[in-house]
């Protein structure tokens, strides 16, 4: 880290984006980087084994510090930074597939924090456990996430969750909530399993922490909407979170902290995802 620059920051950016493909967005990575200036991306579905990440890439981009989770051609996450990452010993997927990656980033003394990036299972097409493993898997992941966190409550400790949770849990977190009431991603049950998760541990929402309901908010849509301006049948899919001691930090950021780039899915050969970027003031 170079000398000085701890003291002089009392901002950090996280960015959160479900990539779908490291090695082949790899430029889009650094246009984003050199455009939005995030100072952590947390990135999803790198389908590409540890080895594998472009580390020369990142590294080149200003983020030396890296902690992977990948797969062969599928799933994968990755954390890179331009602090110093430590990794935690974490266990969420019933399947154990590459889907997070937990961090201690290391702001300086009592402005660390933990940072979980997780690719949460889509789910398949079903809604229903007992006929989708798909489905079965997702809930699984969900519960436990859910415990792990409710454990560790009582810590009080700084943390950030990210990534893409394949839950759009508000109403206005889809383009039709009546119409995809039983389509995975907005089904009732989705959502009160999500909704247990952010009580697990007071988690902030901090895309809708300054949104009014009526506003709607997507960071995904389907390759299959050509013109995404004009159909605009999104979903948010991708969160970021803040534990109650990071809530404060959050918030002073304001609404405007919160931004969903979604300029990014107008790019040529673009991910089906929008990077989110969210502002923490750690003082």
């Amino acid at each position: 880290m170079p000398d000085g620059y701890v003291s002089r920051m009392t901002k950090i950016k996280i960015a959160s984006w479900n990539i779908n493909s490291v090695r082949l967005r790899i430029a889009q990575i650094a246009k984003f980087a050199e455009e939005a200036s995030p100072d952590i991306i947390a990135i999803q579905e790198i389908k590409c084994l540890d080895e594998q990440l472009p580390r020369k890439d990142f590294i080149a981009m200003g983020y030396p510090h890296m902690q992977v989770s990948g797969q062969k051609g599928m799933h994968g996450v990755a954390t890179v930074s331009k602090y110093p990452l430590t990794r935690m010993d974490t266990h969420f997927c019933p399947r154990d597939e590459a889907r997070h990656v937990s961090t201690m980033v290391h702001v300086g003394g009592v402005k660390d924090f933990e940072l979980h990036n997780f690719y949460i299972p889509a789910g398949g097409d079903e809604p229903d456990a007992e006929i989708n493993p798909k489905f079965a898997h997702k809930l699984g992941f969900l519960d436990t996430m859910t415990k792990y966190f409710a454990e560790r409550a009582s810590e009080n400790a700084r943390k950030v969750l990210v990534g893409d949770f394949n839950i759009a849990p508000h109403e206005n977190d889809v383009w039709s909530h009546k119409q995809l009431l039983k389509v995975v991603s907005h089904t009732p049950l989705e959502v009160d399993i999500l909704a247990k998760l952010q009580a697990s541990g007071d988690f902030t929402d901090c895309a809708r922490a300054f949104l009014d309901d009526d506003e709607k908010l997507f960071s995904w849509w389907s390759y299959r909407s050509r013109d995404i301006n004009k159909s605009d049948r999104g979903r948010r899919l991708d969160h970021i979170w803040a534990s109650p001691a990071l809530k404060d930090a959050a918030l002073d950021a304001g609404k405007a902290g919160h931004v969903v780039h979604r300029d990014c899915r107008f790019w040529e050969r673009p991910s089906d995802h929008a990077p989110v970027t969210q502002v923490f003031n750690l003082g």
